[in-house]
């Protein structure tokens, strides 16, 4: 009685439309991001699809991340950018996992790891170019620069990429961080250290900023067919959503008005009414915020979720239309409301709606690659 559909020969199709857009000019590699169990859509199933499909490179928060998908016989080059103190850098190493590195513990956690493996660390620099989250700052990043260098003429590693993350504040902020990054560049050609990869840009600054896409593109929500703007749709640059969450109907009952809905009595009938009712709530992800707001289609009409949205279930009235038990309800997906529309109505933004989407739903693949 609920299902979510994964459509991973969409997940390809937007992989070759980012690809297109980004090749006019040159060879420019994609990194397909598939942390956080690839934004809700699932990681190995999505990480099999895109290897098969030849991306270049997979794109991690963390090393468990890292080292799931190596477990699952992905091969891939794979990026893991989010370190805990503890986090086991050994097994990374010996799982050919590229690293980045944010400050000279880090870098020096790598070295150990390495030589414990008899190996060589492929890591990353991240620089902090005005997003404040993770990554060196300006000013620590001449002595990073020192050191990395002394670790790779020594052999422990080798000094893979340099990267950063845009704030997606706005084009003044966007433009003073890639001026920033073009900095960190020229200060590590001024320490005489070369570089594979550059990257900047996720799905938005890849989208908006061609001048900063560099050697790779980190390419996350639009994998998955939704845009990175709130004021854009997915169809405007030609990708296709790859989610469709779907539920059934499981009891309908006629009332008379004035029949008040579930929790706090959100809402009462103003006419006597058929109301039905829809197993899904926010334990399968659907935010109680959207109640009163969101839209669900039933019968391929849409109607207003009228009550409040509840742990397992919620209400909608359906009038005097024919609606029975069964009957087919599309939270957001084709022939239905979007992922940008039930975000719309709690208030947040897509990456959210698809990533919470879990709990009780049963999980069907369309496209998969088998292991």
């Amino acid at each position: 009685m609920r299902k979510i559909t994964i459509d991973l020969n969409a997940v390809a199709n937007n992989l070759a439309v980012m690809r297109k857009l980004v090749n006019t000019e040159g060879k420019v590699l994609v990194l397909g991001v598939v942390k956080a169990d690839a934004y809700g859509h699932g990681m190995i199933q999505v990480a099999r699809k895109l290897e098969a499909e030849g991306i270049d490179y997979l794109g991690v928060a963390d090393v468990e991340e890292a080292l799931s998908l190596r477990a699952a016989g992905i091969k891939t080059r794979i990026l893991a950018w989010l370190h805990d103190p503890t986090d086991d850098f050994e097994k990374a190493v010996a799982k050919d996992i590229d690293l980045a590195v944010s400050s000279a513990d880090q870098l020096m956690r790598v070295v150990k790891a390495a030589k414990a493996q008899v190996s060589i660390g492929r890591i990353h620099i991240k620089v902090d170019t005005g997003l404040s989250r993770n990554g060196v700052t300006m000013t620590e990043l001449p002595d990073l620069l020192d050191q990395v260098l002394a670790e790779v003429e020594s052999g422990s590693v080798t000094s893979v990429g340099i990267f950063s993350h845009l704030s997606s504040t706005g084009p003044k902020e966007d433009l003073a961080q890639i001026e920033v990054f073009e900095q960190a560049l020229e200060l590590a050609k001024a320490k005489g250290l070369s570089f594979e990869l550059r990257h900047l840009t996720a799905s938005d600054g890849t989208l908006t900023y061609p001048q900063a896409r560099y050697d790779m593109v980190r390419i996350g929500v639009a994998l998955y067919g939704l845009s990175p703007f709130s004021d854009n749709r997915a169809n405007e640059f030609g990708l296709t959503p790859a989610m469709t969450c779907e539920a059934t109907v499981v009891q309908t009952k006629r009332v008379p008005a004035g029949s008040g809905v579930s929790y706090g009595y959100l809402y009462s009938t103003p006419v006597e009414t058929t109301l039905a009712l829809v197993p899904i709530g926010y334990a399968e992800g659907l935010p109680r915020s959207a109640s009163g707001e969101a839209e669900v289609s039933i019968n391929d009409r849409k109607y207003k979720i009228h009550s409040r949205i509840a742990m397992d279930q919620f209400v909608v009235d359906v009038g005097n239309a024919s609606v029975s038990p069964g009957a087919k309800v599309v939270i957001f997906g084709p022939n239905g409301p979007t992922a940008d529309d039930l975000a719309d109505a709690a208030g947040t933004i897509n990456y959210e709606i698809v990533t919470r989407m879990g709990g009780r739903f049963k999980r069907e693949y369309l496209g998969s690659i088998e292991e």
